[in-house]
């Protein structure tokens, strides 16, 4: 398995989707398509994993999920309105009822004073209604911020599935 590390959590995320009959999707930028990734390690994953949107360019994340450029334009790509809103156009888009989305500085370069490397907003949805959507400042390299985060975005997603109220 690719993502050892993360199969436990997979393989929970799996039994919860089957038992309530849903399927997931991803819209990932600063992480390329590593949480989709890491759900389809899991063989049958296509029993609950729908399918995986790599927007990393600001113009994919208007294209592909209807991020208006004018939200982009006023808060950055990398913002809680942006995260939401991907989750949002995957929802919309895709015959998915969870939506997690991720979009970051993962550096070495890109970062800011206001947002520095290592800067991560996820949002997670369920249906149209927000589950959480929240920000992260993940230490380290390139790899270990993208590792962080595909993990911060399964460990909510696992914990939203197994909490019956979601």
């Amino acid at each position: 398995m690719l993502f050892p590390d993360e199969s436990e959590l997979i393989e929970r995320i799996a039994l919860a989707l089957i038992q309530r009959k849903e399927r997931m999707g991803t819209a990932e930028s600063c992480t390329g398509g590593l949480i989709a990734a890491a759900c389809t390690s899991l063989a049958g994953s296509s029993q609950w994993f729908e399918r995986g949107v790599v927007s990393y360019s600001n113009e994919a994340k208007t294209e592909l999920l209807g991020v208006p450029a004018a939200m982009i334009a006023l808060n950055g790509a990398v913002s809680g309105e942006v995260a939401e809103h991907m989750a949002r156009g995957l929802i919309a888009h895709a015959p998915v009822d969870w939506a997690l989305a991720v979009t970051g500085v993962a550096g070495p370069g890109g970062g800011s004073e206001a947002k520095p490397v290592g800067t991560v907003w996820l949002a997670l949805l369920h249906g149209r209604k927000p589950v959480r959507v929240w920000k992260e400042l993940f230490p380290g390299n390139r790899h270990s911020v993208r590792a962080q985060t595909v993990r911060a975005g399964l460990e909510a997603l696992c914990d939203a599935l197994e909490d019956r109220d979601t």
